[in-house]
């Protein structure tokens, strides 16, 4: 076989970005984790030793750059201009396998706790109550689990543990049903509706607790495509 080289842009930008992983380290990065930890919650199964190792390849590869934390300990992973155009490769990575692998999808296997962090980092800080919050997520199905999200000056904390505080909203779903909003297939107020999601609490803090999260990126595509293929297997009228 012929090796293309430096004479074929497609096998060199998949020498920076086509490992595995990779794109995924890229996708935590575009959404806003910048910290090794995070990006590693995001990422369940890989090693990390092997999120160094391709870390440091994005680094040579002029995709992100290490900063100092501002808090004095470790370091913050950050796009360059590079790497920030690369968005619309993930973006269209996403979108390809929605339109076209759509059958192959599983939302359905995500576990409760990849879930619960997905969430944490999706939400409009604009829309936060002023005062803390924290929102207790009790996944019933199928593996029982208890999580809370604790919302305070503007950041949202994951607790596998009751974090001390009394709780203002409690939301009861199986995993499933809460990962179907999260991705698209239907929105919060249709699994309400359909009693699929459970919501207890002040009327004010259950009415825009939906508002506060911004779902996947792509869960418009999601919903399109699911209508259009729930379209697709009607049986033709007459």
């Amino acid at each position: 076989m012929p090796d293309y080289g430096d004479f074929c842009p497609v096998q060199m930008a998949a020498e920076v970005v086509a490992d595995r992983w990779t794109p995924l380290i890229i996708r935590e990065l575009v959404l806003g984790n910048t910290r090794f930890n995070d990006i590693a919650r995001a990422m369940p199964g890989i090693s990390r030793s092997l999120l160094v190792q391709r870390l440091r390849h994005l680094e040579r590869k002029g995709v992100l750059e290490t900063w100092p934390s501002p808090t004095g300990r470790g370091s913050e992973y950050h796009l360059t201009p590079a790497g920030r155009d690369l968005e619309r490769v993930i973006d269209s990575l996403g979108r390809w396998a929605i339109e076209w692998l759509f059958d192959e999808l599983r939302p359905h296997d995500v576990p409760p706790t990849t879930l619960m962090w997905w969430m944490h980092r999706r939400v409009d800080r604009d829309r936060f109550p002023p005062h803390r919050t924290v929102v207790e997520f009790r996944h019933t199905a199928p593996s029982p689990e208890t999580i809370w999200l604790v919302i305070d000056r503007g950041e949202v904390s994951v607790c596998m543990q009751h974090p001390g505080f009394e709780v203002d909203v409690f939301v009861g779903a199986t995993t499933p049903d809460l990962a179907d909003v999260f991705q698209g297939y239907c929105t919060w107020r249709e699994a309400v509706d359909a009693g699929r999601i459970q919501v207890q609490g002040p009327p004010r803090l259950v009415n825009a607790l939906p508002t506060w999260f911004l779902w996947s990126p792509w869960a418009e595509v999601t919903r399109e495509r699911a209508d259009r293929g729930a379209r697709a297997e009607e049986p033709a009228a007459g």
